[in-house]
């Protein structure tokens, strides 16, 4: 391709990337060979979020440095979407996973005990603090299982439920979540709920 300017004529050469071109608006489901990628997208994507700062800022954590409480976010979204590729459901879109999903479908547990042990979500347990494994295990899980339960009633157990929806910094404003959320709407719904 070339291109003019000021009587001037400069080739550009285009490269073929090895990167899948439908990759950057298609939505695909990830399996574990990929939940680190998934992962470190979604740590990135909730890096601010005031819930992921709560668990890691219990007050007998205030000697972790900053360093150690990003691998610690890093290492609980590991777990999770672990978990998640082995019981439930990861999509991603983006040519870096610019945005990705955490579904559980129906009938899925990811809190069962084969699933915390192959994913190492077991590990949690001992990385966090006294006053982390309150907030982790006291407050959060108890309280997103009864939300839940409160919210859907009787379909609890015949739902889809999104348990992370993320975009990463450099994948914001180009349409990435509305399209994770639009796959799976289409998938479960017979006819199209987003006509």
């Amino acid at each position: 391709m070339e291109h003019v300017s000021n009587n001037n004529v400069t080739l550009v050469e285009f490269k073929r990337s090895l990167i899948p071109e439908k990759w950057e608006d298609h939505v695909r489901a990830i399996g574990i060979n990929e939940y680190k990628e998934a992962a470190l997208s979604l740590a990135q994507a909730f890096a601010t979020d005031d819930l992921a700062q709560y668990l890691l800022d219990a007050e007998d954590m205030s000697s972790y440095s900053d360093e150690a409480k990003w691998r610690l976010h890093v290492d609980i979204m590991n777990y999770i979407v672990a978990a998640h590729c082995y019981n439930g459901l990861v999509t991603t879109i983006g040519p870096d996973y610019e945005g990705v999903a955490l579904w559980a479908p129906p009938g899925k547990n990811t809190d069962d005990w084969w699933t915390t042990v192959r994913s190492g979500m077991w590990r949690l347990y001992y990385q966090l603090s006294a006053g982390g494994k309150k907030r982790y295990y006291d407050e959060l899980l108890p309280l997103l299982h009864d939300t839940k339960l409160e919210v859907m009633g009787d379909r609890d157990a015949d739902c889809y439920y999104l348990v992370y929806l993320g975009t990463k910094p450099s994948g914001r404003g180009r349409g990435y979540a509305r399209k994770l959320i639009e796959q799976m709407a289409i998938k479960v719904s017979p006819v199209s709920i987003l006509s």
